[in-house]
C-alpha cells in the first residue's frame, strides 16, 4: 500500500465512526465501486434542499468558521 494512503487511513481511524463511514463511501466511489442508494427522509431532504438554496444565494460559512471546524478535526 502506498505510504500516503497508509497515512490517510491512520488519520481516518482517529475520526468518529460516522465520519469514517462517509470517507469510506467516498473512497469506494472514487475507486469505481457502486454504492448503495440512500433514501432521505423528509427532514433530511428539506435540510439538503435548504443547503443547496443557501449555496445558490452565495450564503457560505465564514473562513473563520471553516478554520475552527478544521481545527476540531485536526485537519
Amino acid at each position: 500500500m502506498a505510504k500516503l494512503l497508509e497515512q490517510a487511513i491512520a488519520r481516518v481511524r482517529e475520526l468518529p465512526e460516522e465520519d469514517q463511514d462517509a470517507l469510506a463511501t467516498a473512497l469506494l466511489t472514487l475507486a469505481g465501486d457502486p454504492t448503495e442508494v440512500v433514501h432521505l427522509d423528509a427532514d433530511t431532504r428539506a435540510a439538503v434542499e435548504e443547503g443547496l438554496a443557501q449555496a445558490q444565494r452565495g450564503d457560505f460559512v465564514s473562513d473563520e468558521d471553516v478554520a475552527q471546524a478544521d481545527a476540531r478535526r485536526r485537519l
